[in-house]
C-alpha cells in the first residue's frame, strides 16, 4: 500500500478515535437526572475547599430512607454503591442505625474536619501567639519607657485595708485558675509544633494528657471565681462619669496627674468587664467541649445574627461542626484574655509601686491610696469616722 495512502488513514482513525464529531453534536446531560457527574471543576473546587453549590445532589436523594441495605450488596467483588444511599449518607439525609448512640452517632460524613484543622494549626497559632509575644514586647519597651509608676513623695508609712480576705481568695482563684488553663490550653493547642520537636513525642504524650486532665478540672475552679468576683465587686464597677476624666487623663499612666476615682477607676472596670463577658463566653463554650454534642450554641446564635445584621452565617450545622465553631470560638476568646490578664498583671506587679500588696495582704499604703483612688478613701475615713468598717 502507498505510504501516503497509509499515514493518510492512519490520521483519519485517529481523529474519528480521539475527536469523534458524534462527541460534539451529543445533548448536554442533565446532572440533576444523575445526581450530579463528577467534572474537574468539582474535584478541583472540593480540593481547594472552595464554596459549592451542590443543590444537584443534595436535593437529588432519591429515597435513600428505602433503599436495601448496604449489606444486602456485598459480593465477591466487593461492596456496590447505591446512589441513592451514599447520597442520602453524605447530605445526612439516610435512616442511620447504629450501636452507639447520640446526636453525632447519625452524621457518618462531613467535610469540616480539615478547614478546621487547618484554621486551628495554622493562623490560630500564628495569630494567636502573635498577639502573646506582641503585648510582652510592648510592655517590656514601656517599662524602660516610662518606668515605674512610683508613689510620689514616697509611701507614707501607715496602712489602709484594700481588700477583705473573701475578695482576695476569690481573686486568687479566678487568677490562678485561670493561669493553670492558659498554660495547658497553649500545650495543647501549640505542643505537637512547639514541644515535640523539643522533649520528642514520649514525654509530650504524657505532658498533654495529663494538660488535658488539669485544663478539664481546674476549668470548674474559673467558673466558681468568676462567679465570686462578679457577685463582689459588680457594684463598684458601674460606669460613671468619673470614669471618662480618668481615661481622658490616661489614668496618670502616661503622665504624673493622679484622676480621681472610686474603689475602682476606669482602667479596673475594663478590666473587670472584660474578664467577666470574656469569661463568660469562654465557659460557656467549655462547658459546650467537656459534654461533647449537649449542647449547640453557634446556629442559634448566628440565626439571630443574621436577623439582626443581615449576615449569611450558617444555620443548618452538624453536631460535629458545633463542636468545631465551639473549639475555634474558646481559643479565639481565650488569647483575648490572655492578653488582657498579661496587661493586668503588668500593672499590678512591676509595673506599679504599692499596687501588689492590694491583693497580696489587702493592706495598701495610705498615700498610695490617696493618689490613685482618692474617693475611695474618703468614703472609708468617713465610714471609719462614723464608727463604722471599710
Amino acid at each position: 500500500m502507498n505510504r501516503k495512502l497509509l499515514g493518510a488513514a492512519l490520521l483519519a482513525m485517529a481523529t474519528l478515535l480521539f475527536n469523534p464529531a458524534w462527541a460534539s453534536d451529543a445533548p448536554a446531560v442533565d446532572r440533576t437526572a444523575t445526581g450530579g457527574a463528577q467534572t474537574l471543576e468539582d474535584i478541583m473546587a472540593r480540593q481547594q475547599q472552595l464554596k459549592m453549590d451542590e443543590a444537584f445532589r443534595s436535593e437529588n436523594l432519591g429515597n435513600p430512607a428505602n433503599a436495601k441495605p448496604i449489606t444486602e450488596q456485598l459480593g465477591t467483588r466487593g461492596g456496590v454503591s447505591d446512589s441513592d444511599v451514599w447520597r442520602g449518607i453524605r447530605y445526612n439525609q439516610s435512616d442511620i442505625k447504629t450501636q452507639a448512640r447520640g446526636p453525632g452517632a447519625d452524621v457518618l460524613i462531613q467535610d469540616g474536619g480539615m478547614p478546621w484543622y487547618k484554621l486551628r494549626e495554622g493562623p490560630m497559632v500564628t495569630y494567636g501567639g502573635g498577639a502573646l509575644l506582641g503585648i510582652i514586647l510592648l510592655l517590656v519597651v514601656f517599662y524602660f519607657v516610662r518606668g515605674k509608676i512610683m508613689i510620689d513623695g514616697g509611701p507614707s508609712g501607715t496602712k489602709i485595708e484594700r481588700f477583705k480576705a473573701i475578695e482576695r481568695f476569690g481573686h486568687w482563684l479566678l487568677a490562678g485558675s485561670f493561669i493553670a488553663l492558659a498554660l495547658t490550653g497553649l500545650i495543647t493547642l501549640m505542643g505537637r509544633s512547639f514541644l515535640i520537636p523539643v522533649i520528642g513525642h514520649e514525654a509530650y504524650s504524657t505532658l498533654a494528657v495529663g494538660s488535658k486532665w488539669l485544663h478539664n478540672n481546674v476549668a470548674w475552679a474559673f467558673m466558681l471565681g468568676l462567679v465570686m468576683t462578679f457577685v463582689m465587686w459588680v457594684a463598684h464597677n458601674i460606669p460613671n462619669k468619673l470614669d471618662w476624666q480618668w481615661i481622658k487623663a490616661g489614668g496618670g499612666i502616661f503622665t504624673k496627674s493622679h484622676p480621681s476615682s472610686k474603689k475602682f477607676n476606669a482602667g479596673q472596670k475594663i478590666i473587670f468587664w472584660t474578664v467577666m463577658l470574656l469569661g463568660v463566653s469562654v465557659s460557656l463554650s467549655g462547658l459546650s467541649l467537656l459534654f461533647p454534642f449537649e449542647m449547640p450554641m453557634f446556629a442559634g446564635t448566628f440565626s439571630v445574627i443574621n436577623s439582626v445584621i443581615g449576615t449569611d452565617f450558617p444555620t443548618a450545622l452538624t453536631p460535629h461542626e458545633e463542636m468545631q465553631y465551639a473549639n475555634i470560638w474558646h481559643s479565639i476568646v481565650a488569647f483575648a484574655m490572655m492578653v488582657a490578664i498579661i496587661a493586668h498583671i503588668y500593672i499590678g506587679s512591676v509595673g506599679m509601686e504599692g499596687a501588689f500588696d492590694a491583693m497580696g495582704n489587702g493592706q495598701v499604703d495610705r498615700e498610695w491610696a490617696r493618689q490613685h483612688h482618692d474617693l475611695w478613701v474618703e468614703e472609708v475615713e468617713a465610714k471609719q469616722g462614723k464608727g463604722g468598717s471599710s
